[in-house]
């Protein structure tokens, strides 16, 4: 594990801007998502990691501003909010670990694990994901709904956020994307939506950039995107 450390960052180390994305040195980039509320993800992997082992560097029009890594189940393993820089990883020994390969053979998985940060902060997360038996077909792909609900709180029980809705799942990329969910900020629900508009893989035009394209100039007139704030895609 210390070796892979290295590599995000190293990746860190200097601010992505938009322009062409270029993952670290080792790693291969497979997909990039333009989604709604300005938002654009490119997906990689690396040689060095665990087979199945998958990154996501997301942007904004003003760079990257987060970084996760998930495993073949979509495990949450670490993530780096970049404004201000903090890692976050997954606790060891889950009481009930995410399990993709569940969620597809049964149509139900429920998770109970924790997280911690570098800077101190420790949270514990509970919910699930449930297919909702219906597919929508995005730019071409197929995906699988989902309804989620989870809650992440404290280690007193105190509620840091909750948030509910639907989600999209790939058999083939073993990946979630986000949809229309609702996210509770204390006193009310606020909805949400970062459902992926276009798919690009390598050789197709766009694939790789980091310049989001779609809703900008909405989230320019309200809030900007946070991942803290959307579904628990973005853990």
């Amino acid at each position: 594990m210390k070796a892979l450390l290295a590599t995000p960052l190293l990746f860190l180390a200097s601010p992505l801007l938009a322009g062409a994305f270029t993952p670290p040195a080792g790693c291969t980039t497979k997909l990039t998502v333009q989604s709604r509320g300005c938002y654009v993800a490119n997906y990689y992997s690396c040689e060095s990691d665990t087979a199945g082992d998958q990154w996501r560097a997301d942007f904004d029009q003003e760079g990257m501003f987060y970084l996760s890594k998930i495993d073949s189940e979509t495990r949450w393993i670490e993530s780096y909010d970049l404004n201000p820089k903090v890692k976050q990883t997954l606790d060891p020994n889950e009481k009930d670990p995410a399990n993709f390969s569940s969620l597809l053979s049964t149509g139900r998985d429920d998770f109970d694990f924790s997280l911690s940060k570098d800077n101190g902060e420790h949270s514990n997360v509970k919910g699930f994901d449930q297919l909702t038996g219906k597919t929508v077909t995005i730019d071409g792909v197929t995906l699988l709904q989902t309804e989620f609900d989870y809650v992440e709180t404290d280690d007193a029980g105190n509620e840091l956020r909750k948030a509910h809705g639907h989600e999209y799942v790939s058999p083939e990329w073993r990946n979630f994307f986000s949809g229309p969910s609702e996210t509770w900020n204390g006193t009310e629900w606020l909805p949400m939506d970062s459902s992926p508009m276009e798919f690009l893989l390598p050789g197709e035009k766009g694939f790789a950039v980091t310049q989001p394209l779609f809703e900008c100039d909405a989230v320019m007139s309200s809030l900007p995107y946070s991942p803290e704030s959307a579904s628990h895609d973005h853990l």
